[in-house]
């Protein structure tokens, strides 16, 4: 870091993007997915139909579990926001311990009748691969993930000081002239939605704030599980009575916790020890009900539907936090607004993906020869292919596995997420054997393709195609379909312009310049 103010902070800014640039584009790519996450849920569960309704869905869950599990330690169920419609049942052995999840669950639709719908994670695997990876412990794929954090949140500040003009930047798109063009793509999709990346990175750290930094809790609290008694309302489970009681009706105590809500339904329901007469019912609001992500809990007495005193209210820091973790997720965000988050994050998904081609662009007329690059250039250029483009082919590769899989496939749900990654895998093998320009052609066109097959392949195995879905008004699975086609599209393009651009002139070596002088 050489140089005046603007020429450190361009040094860092170009190495802290680049370091952790194919990690963060990953992060950008599959957070953006999030903001539509309950859509593609539903859209790979075509085998559910109908309209949300949580109180028949809580409703049927009881009756069904009272029917089949009266003696489980607990029951418990994830209600749908307002965007879905299915709700997941879940139960807990009194002798056997917590169980399987899939072993011990079942999904009912709206109106509480259950479905047999094919095992899939659905858009929830998107999300939490963007902050918890996949195939790596919980805890260090949290702790990486923050590093990649911190490290775009040094390169937005020292980006802001580098470009001095970076309002002319705002304005400023000339296509068709190489290096300049990238530079012109990076600016642009940096400026534009400016607010909202330092927003979201900053955001994001303060998601797990008490993991990067546990010293304050560590300074008031001996034991970490009264800081969270303190901060959640945690409360010890009751002990059973031995005494057999009728639970009072669900649908009652979800009414009276919309009242204390002002109208927002609870998003997850747990009833401890069911059929006792000590058994209690929690309930947490909805996370997208409110900008806070941290939704109130409310205790009821499960055989009266007595309602406990409700919690106090939290402290300011909790409200803080609460909010800025609804800020990062945007679960509260209606129809416009989440459109414009999901921009925001293509938006800074171009801006990673250009500013790791600029790299290799500028760099490569520096080279004392371009045509046999040194082996950390070449590293980047292949890792720029397998990031980006492989990992919209392993993401298209995702959603037609959840198509082809046999629904009664063992583990399926898993291959499902094992495709993506063997996708992204063979793309990044592919793009180290071919030379680099018919790399990026090729692999840009199999993404374009992969996107396009997408809804070919719903249309044919099942009964929700582009078409059908038009004539019968289903919002979702149209967008859903024609989002891939948008995708197809702007991959394709790409894929052409790369094709019809010239060759860039290859300047002779440094050394056989020296020799002819």
């Amino acid at each position: 870091m050489k140089g005046g103010l603007r020429q450190s902070m361009a040094w860092l800014h170009t190495w802290t993007g680049l370091l952790v640039g194919w990690l963060l584009l990953a992060i950008f790519m599959t957070g953006t997915s999030a903001y539509f996450q309950d859509e593609i849920t539903r859209w790979m569960q075509p085998e559910i139909h109908g309209e949300r309704d949580p109180v028949a869905a809580a409703e049927g869950i009881v009756a069904r579990l009272g029917e089949h599990e009266p003696g489980a330690a607990s029951w418990s169920m994830m209600l749908p926001g307002k965007r879905a419609i299915a709700t997941t049942a879940y139960w807990q052995d009194a002798d056997s311990g917590r169980g399987s999840w899939r072993d011990n669950s079942f999904t009912v639709d709206g109106t509480g009748h259950r479905v047999e719908a094919r095992g899939t994670l659905g858009g929830f695997f998107l999300y939490r691969m963007h902050f918890d990876l996949h195939y790596l412990p919980v805890m260090w794929a949290r702790w990486i993930v923050g590093f990649c954090a911190m490290f775009m949140l040094v390169a937005i500040i020292s980006g802001v000081i580098t470009h001095k003009k970076i309002f002319t930047d705002f304005f400023t798109l000339r296509l068709g002239k190489g290096q300049r063009s990238w530079l012109d793509a990076h600016n642009l999709s940096a400026v534009l939605a400016l607010p909202f990346h330092a927003m979201i990175t900053y955001t994001g750290l303060v998601t797990l704030a008490s993991m990067y930094m546990p010293w304050g809790v560590a300074a008031v609290y001996k034991d970490r599980a009264e800081y969270f008694a303190d901060a959640f309302g945690i409360e010890t489970t009751p002990e059973r009575s031995g005494v057999a009681a009728s639970m009072a009706p669900i649908g009652e105590m979800i009414r009276k916790a919309r009242e204390q809500w002002h109208g927002a339904d609870p998003g997850y329901i747990d009833i401890s020890i069911p059929g006792d007469a000590n058994a209690t019912v929690r309930m947490m609001r909805g996370g997208g009900e409110a900008m806070g992500a941290r939704g109130q809990t409310l205790i009821f007495d499960a055989a009266t539907g007595h309602l406990h005193t409700p919690p106090a209210e939290k402290g300011a820091a909790f409200e803080t936090e609460s909010v800025m973790v609804g800020l990062h997720a945007g679960r509260y965000a209606p129809i416009a607004l989440r459109w414009f988050y999901f921009l925001c994050g293509l938006g800074g998904t171009a801006m990673v993906a250009t500013g790791l081609v600029l790299w290799t662009s500028k760099r490569r007329l520096q080279l004392p020869d371009p045509e046999r690059p040194h082996i950390g250039f070449r590293l980047v250029e292949r890792l720029n292919i397998a990031t980006i483009a492989g990992l919209p082919v392993g993401i298209a590769t995702h959603f037609l596995a959840n198509r082809l899989l046999p629904s009664t496939m063992a583990d399926r749900a898993d291959w499902e997420v094992h495709c993506l990654f063997i996708a992204w895998g063979a793309v990044l093998l592919y793009g180290c054997l071919r030379r680099v320009r018919r790399a990026w052609v090729e692999t840009l066109t199999l993404a374009a393709a992969a996107f396009l097959a997408v809804p070919i392949v719903n249309a044919i195995t099942t009964d929700r195609g582009l078409w059908s879905s038009l004539r019968e008004g289903d919002l979702v699975f149209v967008g859903f379909d024609l989002a891939m086609l948008a995708l197809s599209a702007t991959f394709g393009y790409i894929a052409w312009k790369v094709h019809r651009r010239p060759a860039v002139p290859v300047r002779k070596p440094r050394a056989s310049r020296e020799v002819a002088a």
